[in-house]
């Protein structure tokens, strides 16, 4: 009898998904590695979650169903306990005349369709999730003590008067409750903010600050100290900035990495908290939001054995994680891949990753210079920000190996001048930087709320303000009753009506003629001109497709390209 996975190879061969060279490759990595082979096509970036999903479904004769897109309401969740949901891999999504919708990792498990179905008295209809999905949509489970937050902070802060140490209950329940919230509310980070009379929580979420509680001010200290001793810190320094890293079990039992900085303000000390959840490290170029055009550039540049491809963008533009995607392509046993980051945020296997220490005198440049001579194939610097480290990245991708790295322009055509600027050769630039990646990320609205309206006046005065005459008109924007996408607001996405974020993206390729004007020091201008010229899709317009296809709002585009 043929097993799941090899259905699953023939099937993809017969859609002509992947070229049988592929298939093969899957097959000896399937036997090398003991992994199901829908680990192997994700964890590779060969098929996207819902293509993978979509097969296997077809497969066992069920329908697929992606929870990320479906609002549960509470008493269909609850028709499954959470401690059977969680060892199942199982989720009732949905309860209409036909009987239970459950999505299920394992379809052909009909000891616990029966079990459900006595549970109920109703019929049971299996539908397959991955196995990502159903674990990403257990938080659901926390909803109810998610509402209860202000609860849990209130009880905590009454039980905390009178408590001297950051070591009490009620101090450890209000930092637990904290990242335990952050966590289930999608937040990046947590800031801890003092004020005269307070001290202010935020999170970020999709890249946009909200307050979430007040605490007294008298907690302000414990509070810190608590975060203090969890990130192994020196709980007697109060003067100095101080940056350290703990390690958070979540109540879902998975652990959570929160890098910490900590640093004094005239009021008293802040504490911003990153959140970095171990699932989150994995990265699929394909979901970035590439146009097809833009992701076959990259994979272009890629597919080359040397020279130098650069992301660039503010801080939290996406940056790093575009790069990490493309380590997750390239990460292969017979090539040797090494990093220099300043943090490093996620462990990847099989890739040496150094961590910069000012301390031992370990910078960009230093770990470079000894990259260099660990015989690499790849090498990925966290970021170019000196003329020293900028010169070593180009000299090790002009003898012979990959370079990716990140600096800080506007725009992608900037970043070649401002190599110049640091000092290196323009022959060196025009003949070692393959691509240039400039980025933003905007939020997406929330596919449970997206709903269309007329753009109203007030929007149609910013696209003018914002905009060219000639990309209103390339855009349609200008049309009378030009309706766009935006969400209405849902408890799904806490009535933001966004849910998650996507890149907007401008791909710059070295072509020859461009090649000519770096040598010949031409200005950004004239560079962008010219890759406008040869088809190059800028952030802006990149931004507007999105805002066509119903993925993210105009508001939020003119927001983050706003000069």
């Amino acid at each position: 009898m043929i097993d799941l996975d090899e259905k699953l190879l023939l099937k993809i061969k017969e859609i002509g998904l992947l070229p049988e060279e592929k298939i093969e490759m899957i097959r000896k990595l399937r036997q090398k590695e003991k992994k199901p082979v829908k680990t192997i096509l994700l964890e590779k970036n060969l098929l996207s979650e819902r293509e993978v999903g979509e097969i296997i479904a077809d497969i066992l004769g069920v329908k697929f169903v992606q929870l990320s897109r479906k609002k549960i309401p509470e008493d269909v969740l609850r028709i499954v306990p959470e401690v059977v949901a969680r060892k199942q891999l199982i989720i009732a999504f949905q309860r209409d005349k036909e009987g239970v919708s459950l999505a299920m990792n394992d379809p052909t498990n009909l000891e616990i369709i029966e079990f459900i179905q006595k549970k109920t008295g109703e019929k049971v209809i299996p539908y397959y999730a991955t196995e990502k999905d159903i674990i990403d949509s257990l938080s659901a489970y926390h909803r109810g003590a998610l509402k209860g937050f202000d609860k849990i902070i209130s009880e905590s802060i009454v039980a905390a008067k009178g408590v001297q140490r950051a070591e009490e209950a009620p101090i450890v329940r209000i930092v637990d409750a904290l990242l335990e919230y952050g966590y289930q509310n999608r937040a990046s980070d947590i800031h801890i903010e003092p004020y005269n009379e307070f001290t202010l929580v935020r999170f970020r979420i999709d890249g946009v600050l909200h307050d979430i509680v007040k605490i007294p001010r008298e907690l302000h200290d414990l509070i810190v100290m608590r975060i203090k001793i969890l990130a192994k810190m020196k709980t007697d320094e109060h003067r100095m900035a101080q940056d350290g890293k703990l390690r958070f079990k979540l109540s879902s039992g998975e652990r959570m990495d929160v890098r910490v900085s900590i640093v004094p303000l005239v009021r008293g000390e802040k504490v911003v908290m990153r959140l970095l959840l171990e699932k989150a490290g994995r990265y699929s170029l394909k979901n970035l939001g590439f146009l097809k055009n833009d992701l076959k550039k990259v994979k272009r540049a890629i597919s080359k054995p040397w020279g130098m491809i650069l992301a660039t963008g503010p801080t939290g533009s996406g940056k790093t994680t575009t790069l990490y995607s493309i380590l997750e392509i390239l990460n292969r046993r017979e090539v040797n891949i090494s990093t220099i980051e300043d943090p490093v945020e996620y462990d990847i296997e099989g890739v040496n990753q150094i961590q910069v220490n000012p301390k031992t005198n370990l910078t960009f440049a230093n770990g470079l210079r000894a990259i260099v001579r660990q015989d690499p194939d790849i090498i990925m610097v966290g970021e170019i920000r000196d003329e020293e480290t900028a010169k070593i990245a180009v000299n090790a991708a002009m003898t012979g190996h990959l370079v990716l790295s990140t600096i800080h322009t506007n725009d992608a055509a900037t970043t070649l001048p401002r190599l110049l600027q640091m000092g290196v050769p323009p022959f060196l630039v025009a003949s070692t930087v393959t691509i240039a990646i400039a980025q933003r990320l905007v939020r997406k609205i929330c596919p449970n709320c997206i709903t269309s309206k007329e753009l109203d006046e007030k929007t149609i005065s910013l696209i003018k303000s914002q905009l060219s005459p000639d990309l209103i008109k390339k855009f349609d924007l200008d049309k009378k009753g030009k309706r766009v996408y935006y969400g209405k607001g849902c408890e799904l996405c806490q009535q933001t009506g966004y849910k998650g974020r996507i890149g907007i993206f401008e791909v710059l390729e070295m072509t020859e003629e461009i090649k000519n004007m770096v040598i010949n020091r031409a200005n950004s201008d004239q560079i962008k001109a010219k890759a406008i010229e040869q088809g190059m899709t800028t952030m802006v317009e990149d931004g507007l497709t999105k805002v066509l296809q119903g993925l993210t709002t105009i508001e939020e585009v003119l927001r983050v390209t706003r000069e």
